[in-house]
């Protein structure tokens, strides 16, 4: 009995001991962790019921504990938990209606109309061709158009006799900037947008700008910045 009392307050002094070297703030965040379990677990429900105030102050307070300091907590849920928690919360908000995968099947006039013009204008490429499309009523992307003569197997002008489309790219990869968005869902939930820019040749993905509202404005800038920082490296 002696023996075992002295070896718990060896291992509560070494735990003291450990303690003095943790920052206040570390301390702080575990005991708050440990204070919401205990409210959790006097709740009068026989199984312990998490709110959706518990599982926004869970995932706020353990994001600010590194992971070995969450491993030596005995906690409740499991960091996994939390991430369902959230992607349940993303799920709920965020709903559209269902549809087919892919995107819409263009129209058959569109490809017909773009194939024509690809083939009595041999020095039109996709560009020009999108230009006469806009002139002509047809409000369409020119990466729609470029898709159209790819998979026709229509080569870009105004050699398309001789060189390949994918030669062309190879031949202008470094000059080639691909943009798209991406969303990214927030705890609250929040849903942010970023916009990214990837070099064709060098496969390196540069972030140009996070922001909760897309405006032509705004992209434009971010565009113009990106550009002026690539000129100086």
């Amino acid at each position: 009995m002696t023996f075992r009392l002295a070896y718990r307050f060896g291992c509560l002094l070494l735990g003291w001991l450990r303690l003095l070297a943790r920052s206040s703030a570390a301390k702080d965040v575990e005991i708050l962790v440990l204070r919401q379990q205990l409210v959790v677990l006097q709740r009068s429900s026989p199984k312990p019921a998490f709110t959706r105030g518990d599982r926004a102050l869970f995932a706020a307070l353990l994001r600010l504990l590194n992971k070995r300091h969450r491993s030596a907590l005995k906690l409740l849920v499991t960091p996994r938990t939390v991430l369902r928690w959230h992607a349940r919360l993303v799920a709920k908000k965020w709903t559209y209606p269902h549809r087919g995968p892919g995107r819409p099947a263009k129209p058959e006039t569109l490809r017909a109309l773009v194939l024509r013009l690809a083939r009595e204008n041999d020095g039109w490429g996709y560009r020009r061709i999108h230009g006469e499309l806009l002139n002509l009523g047809w409000k369409v992307a020119a990466s729609t158009v470029w898709e159209i003569l790819q998979h026709a197997g229509v080569d870009p002008a105004p050699q398309r006799t001789s060189r390949s489309w994918t030669r062309f790219l190879k031949a202008q990869a470094t000059g080639i900037l691909a943009v798209d968005v991406f969303h990214v869902d927030t705890v609250f939930p929040r849903r942010l947008f970023v916009l990214f820019f990837i070099e064709h040749d060098s496969r390196r993905v540069h972030i140009a700008g996070v922001t909760s509202h897309v405006t032509a404005a705004w992209a434009t800038q971010c565009a113009r910045n990106l550009l002026m920082g690539l000129d100086d490296t």
